[in-house]
């Protein structure tokens, strides 16, 4: 199943349902993405909209916990001049970091250096057990990511998630570890690599978070980026207002988002 929350034209609230093919089914019960990644898939209801006449939200606007993996492609490592962690190296994104997958995502006036990062999303279903995947961008300020040791600031300010544009289930995946990821900015490409690329595969994050922390339906994991952001060009490329980022995984659809 694909899910996703979404605005129909004449309505004022946000709905959840189940994308087929070029159209969005409503679940019966007023059901969320989040509900249906602990319980399971409800009825359909009988209202749908052509995916062309609705507005994709973020799949699950406040999860209950976002973690992401830093330093986990063999290539974006190498790019950085860094060497590969012996464990996986998680931080927290704050939940007021997610934007809608079609974003805008906005600069905070501290930050100088503004970078993309094409990622692979895990979403936790029942019992923390994977329960989908989709696209995320882990944005990050990069002057801020080089003098504060913490990453709170770097990679949580508001909008520096924009993710979606909806969640796949797992069981619709043949292969995680072996995903196309690509990600252009301003129609030119950035980053062209796969999953496969990964050096601490999905399950293994999972397993390694739940070590210390209960993991529940709907938390999100950015398993990393692969190389190609704009830190590892020469010279750098940095984001800017107005431009436009695109990300796109194979079998899992794109979200394509401003800079404001």
């Amino acid at each position: 199943m694909k899910l996703a929350s979404f605005k129909a034209p004449e309505l004022d609230y946000p709905l959840a349902g189940e994308v087929l093919d070029d159209r969005i089914f409503v679940f019966q019960n007023e059901a969320t993405v989040r509900e249906v990644l602990a319980l399971g898939p409800p009825e359909r209801g009988p209202d749908s909209w052509s995916l062309s006449d609705v507005t994709l939200l973020a799949p699950i606007p406040r999860p209950g916990a976002i973690y992401g993996i830093g330093l986990n492609y063999a290539e974006h490592i190498a790019e950085t001049g860094g060497q590969p962690p012996e464990q996986p190296i998680v931080f927290v994104k704050v939940t007021s970091s997610v934007a809608p997958p079609g974003g805008p995502i906005r600069c905070p006036e501290v930050v100088r250096r503004l970078d993309y990062e094409g990622e692979l999303v895990v979403v936790i279903g029942a019992d923390g057990a994977i329960g989908g995947y989709c696209v995320g961008d882990d944005v990050t300020g990069r002057d801020l990511q080089g003098r504060e040791p913490q990453w709170t600031r770097a990679k949580g300010a508001d909008t520096f998630c924009p993710y979606g544009p909806w969640i796949t289930t797992a069981d619709e995946l043949d292969d995680p570890a072996a995903l196309g990821l690509r990600t252009w900015v301003n129609g030119e490409l950035r980053q062209d690599s796969s999953t496969a690329d990964m050096i601490f595969g999905s399950q293994a994050l999972v397993d390694f978070i739940a070590q210390t922390c209960t993991l529940s339906p709907g938390d999100l994991i950015l398993t990393g980026t692969p190389s190609g952001v704009g830190m590892g060009m020469d010279p750098p490329q940095f984001l800017r207002s107005a431009d436009v980022v695109r990300i796109e995984i194979e079998g899992l659809g794109a979200i394509e988002h401003s800079v404001a």
